[in-house]
């Protein structure tokens, strides 16, 4: 699963329809202050911004994608996923709005899970289910800026955050040294790529839990008023608990389809369907075609009719979880005091499936000492006419 950021961005720049050698402009990265921890502990920011109009801000708590701005097709520029104005949302928000999820993305059964024999206890934080890496995962500590470049590869800017987890953290086992790299290009391309290794065997899934609305933060408009197609003809039904049942369900003939370009809207209100119901809307796991892949493939094209704001999402990963942001509750106001409500945002989350760990015919999550787990993904912003 090894794989570089500069191979990520020539996917990302060939789906453009440029190459490396166009003579890309240099992309900047510069740091600033997003507030301070209870404790004192300083927040950093990383904003990254092209010569196109899209910037894009990380912040170190979470390794948060904190904004994300850029043109419609009249060339006015908007924050398309939700957050907050200040570390205080981040920090009490239970949303995972935009930050990097680990140990382990998505959740794991009863929070049991067995390696070489040895069962391992985890937090059940969710309807007796571990989520996201428990009461404290990776979304909620403060990671280091390891790195930031100006100007690299192909007119790239560029941010890496490192994090160790140390043995038992969570109930998880071994110490797992993790970076993430958040990278802009000219091409309009917003990569994230991880990698992480363990002294002893582990299970690990990352995911980055951004929240999208391409109708722009505050605009006043569903995010679900936007045509979604999705490189999958298979879904995992889940439990009343959001547990994988095991089984590939094909998305032919449900509300899961969107094989086709469709709206998002048409289909989260199908009650018909127990399982929009057990979501309370879409909060499932697609199987990609292709599976696992050394190169990212096409996973996403999400486009707004009105802005003419699109999104393409390709991935090494062999599932991405949509979630149409049915637990949004708008108790924490978000920027500019937006009240976040079921609707107002949509996630595609970049990922192996729900818990790997108890379902051995799931593509693992095991990582071994002296292996090295990563995971790329891109974000190519577009505009239609």
């Amino acid at each position: 699963m090894t794989f570089s950021n500069s191979t990520a961005l020539a996917a990302g720049l060939v789906l453009a329809g440029l190459s490396l050698t166009s003579g890309a402009l240099a992309a900047t990265a510069t740091s600033e202050s997003f507030g301070k921890l209870a404790d004192g502990t300083e927040v950093k920011a990383v904003v990254l911004k092209n010569a196109k109009g899209v910037t894009a801000k990380v912040i170190s708590y979470g390794a948060t994608l904190q904004s994300l701005k850029t043109p419609d097709r009249a060339g006015k520029v908007a924050d398309v996923v939700i957050g907050y104005d200040t570390i205080t949302g981040y920090v009490e928000t239970p949303q995972y709005t935009g930050v990097t999820v680990g140990r382990y993305a998505n959740r794991i059964a009863k929070g049991k899970f067995s390696l070489d024999g040895k069962e391992y206890t985890l937090a059940t934080n969710n309807n007796g289910n571990h989520l996201h890496g428990g009461l404290k995962g990776w979304d909620k500590v403060n990671w280091t800026v390891k790195d930031m470049k100006s100007g690299g590869a192909a007119g790239t800017a560029s941010v890496t955050l490192a994090y160790t987890s140390p043995d038992g953290e969570e109930g998880y086992p071994g110490t797992v040294k993790v970076e993430v790299t958040y990278t802009l290009s000219e091409a309009n391309d917003l990569t994230v790529s991880y990698k992480a290794t363990t002294d002893k065997p582990t299970v690990i899934n990352l995911t980055n839990h951004s929240l999208f609305n391409l109708g722009g933060v505050n605009s006043g408009r569903s995010a679900l008023d936007a045509t979604l197609q999705l490189e999958s003809d298979g879904y995992l039904p889940t439990s009343d608990t959001a547990i994988p049942s095991g089984e590939i369900t094909p998305v032919k003939g449900t509300p899961f389809d969107f094989t086709k370009p469709t709206l998002i809207d048409s289909r989260v209100r199908d009650a018909r369907d127990p399982q929009i119901l057990v979501g309370l809307g879409i909060d499932h796991n697609y199987v990609l075609r292709g599976g696992v892949t050394k190169t990212p493939k096409l996973a996403v094209t999400l486009t707004d009719a009105k802005s003419g704001r699109g999104l393409k999402i390709l991935t090494t990963e062999p599932g991405i979880q949509m979630y149409t942001g049915n637990f949004l509750d708008g108790k924490v106001p978000g920027k500019g005091g937006q009240v976040t409500r079921m609707g107002d945002a949509v996630a595609f989350e970049a990922q192996h499936f729900p818990d790997s760990p108890n379902q051995p015919k799931f593509p693992t999550t095991r990582l071994n000492p002296g292996e090295t787990y990563t995971q790329t993904t891109v974000h190519h912003l577009f505009v239609s006419k």
